[in-house]
C-alpha cells in the first residue's frame, strides 16, 4: 500500500489532540494528589474516601471526581462504588509515590508542582525570546543559585534529581563495565546518589562525588548513610573554574544539558584532560535519537532547559560524538539505560 492510499484510508480522529491539549488536567490531578501525600497515606492499606477526605481536608464536592479521575488515570486501584469505595495504591504508585517506599521518585513531581507547572505557562513567550521563564523574570537569582543559596529548596532539587535518575543509575551499575577501574569521579554529583551505588556496584573502587560548596555535607551524609564513606568522598569544587581530580572514569548525570554547547564541550574537554589512558566518560542523559522523532521526552527536557535557564538544551547522540571526538576521545557509544534515559560513553585511548 502507497503512502497516499494509506492517507486516503486514514479516519480523523481528535482523541490524541484533545488528550495532548488538555494534558494539564491529568498533570495536575497527579502533582496535586502528591502535593496532598495521597500516595502515602494509602500506603500498602485502602481507605474509603469519607476517610480520605477526612485526613486530607477534601471538600464534598470535590473528593470522588478527584478520587474516580486518578483511578481512571490508572494511578489508583478502587475496590466496589458509591461511598463504601475502598482506594489503594496501585503497584507503581505504592513503588514510587509513597514517601515511606526507598524508591520514592516524588520528589522531581514535588518540585513540578512547586515551579515548573507555573513557569510552562510562559513557554510561548520563551519560544518567541529564548530567554528563561523561571525565577529571573522577576529579578530573582537564576535557578541554580537560587537553589543552592536556600537550603530547603536545595534539598527538594537533589531529591528530586535523585528519584528521577534511580532507574538509570540502577541500569549504569548493572551495565558498565568498571572492572578495568580504580578511581571514578562523578562530576556535579549533587547529593552522592550515583557515587554511592557505583562504589557499591564495585568493590574494588575508589571515588569522589564532585560538587560545590552547598552540596558537600548532603553528599557526605549520603556515602555514609550507604556504607561506602570509607571509600567514596565528597570533593568540594566548581567544574568549570576547577580540574576535575584524576580518574579512571567520569559520570555526569543529567550535567551537560544545562549548558550551552560551548559550556558543555569544556566540560568534555576538562573530562578527556582529566582521565587516564583508557579510559571513559559517562554521561546519563535523556539522550535525543539522531532523527529526533522517538524520544519525546527528551525533546520535552529540551524545552524545559529553555525554560530554566540561559542556554542550555539536550542532545543527540550524534552532537555528543563531535564534541567528545572534538576533545580527542576515540570513540563513543549510546546505550540504553531505562525509559528515555540512555548513556553517552566516549572512550579515549
Amino acid at each position: 500500500m502507497t503512502k497516499t492510499e494509506r492517507a486516503q484510508e486514514h479516519v480523523p480522529n481528535p482523541e490524541q489532540i484533545l488528550q495532548i491539549g488538555m494534558g494539564f488536567w491529568a498533570s495536575k490531578t497527579l502533582l496535586s494528589a502528591v502535593e496532598l501525600e495521597l500516595f502515602t497515606l494509602l500506603g500498602t492499606s485502602g481507605h474509603t474516601g469519607a476517610e480520605i477526605a477526612s485526613k486530607l481536608d477534601l471538600h464534598e464536592r470535590s473528593r470522588e471526581d478527584f478520587l474516580d479521575a486518578l483511578v481512571a488515570l490508572g494511578l489508583l486501584d478502587r475496590t466496589g462504588s458509591g461511598s463504601g469505595a475502598v482506594y489503594s495504591n496501585t503497584p507503581d504508585t505504592a513503588i514510587f509515590l509513597d514517601k515511606a517506599s526507598p524508591t520514592y521518585l516524588g520528589g522531581i513531581l514535588e518540585m513540578a508542582n512547586a515551579r515548573l507547572y507555573g513557569f510552562w505557562g510562559s513557554l510561548t513567550e520563551a519560544l518567541h525570546t529564548g530567554l528563561p521563564q523561571n525565577e529571573i523574570k522577576t529579578g530573582a537569582p537564576g535557578f541554580f543559585e537560587g537553589i543552592y543559596a536556600d537550603p530547603e529548596r536545595l534539598r527538594v532539587f537533589l531529591d528530586g534529581m535523585q528519584g528521577l535518575q534511580l532507574g538509570a543509575f540502577t541500569a549504569v551499575c548493572a551495565t558498565v563495565d568498571l572492572s578495568s577501574c580504580h578511581r571514578f569521579c562523578d562530576i556535579g554529583g549533587a547529593n552522592g546518589t550515583l557515587a554511592a551505588m557505583i562504589a557499591a556496584a564495585n568493590p574494588q573502587l575508589t571515588g569522589m562525588s564532585f560538587d560545590l560548596p552547598p552540596v558537600a555535607p548532603v553528599a557526605e551524609a549520603n556515602l555514609a548513610r550507604h556504607g561506602v564513606g570509607d571509600r567514596v568522598s565528597a570533593v568540594v569544587g566548581d567544574f568549570f573554574v576547577d580540574d576535575f581530580p584524576p580518574a579512571d572514569v567520569y559520570f555526569m548525570g543529567n550535567i551537560l544539558h544545562d549548558w550551552s554547547e560551548a559550556e558543555k564541550q569544556t566540560l568534555i574537554d576538562k573530562a578527556y584532560a582529566g582521565l587516564s589512558s583508557g579510559g571513559m566518560l559517562v554521561a546519563i542523559e535523556n539522550i535525543i535519537d539522531d532523527d529526533r522523532r522517538t524520544n519525546a521526552f527528551g525533546l520535552l527536557m529540551s524545552l524545559n532547559m529553555l525554560i530554566e535557564v540561559p542556554g542550555g538544551f539536550d542532545y543527540t547522540g550524534a552532537q555528543f560524538d563531535q564534541w567528545a571526538r572534538n576533545a580527542g576521545f576515540a570513540r563513543t557509544e549510546v546505550r540504553h539505560l531505562a525509559g528515555p534515559t540512555s548513556a553517552a560513553i566516549a572512550y579515549k585511548t
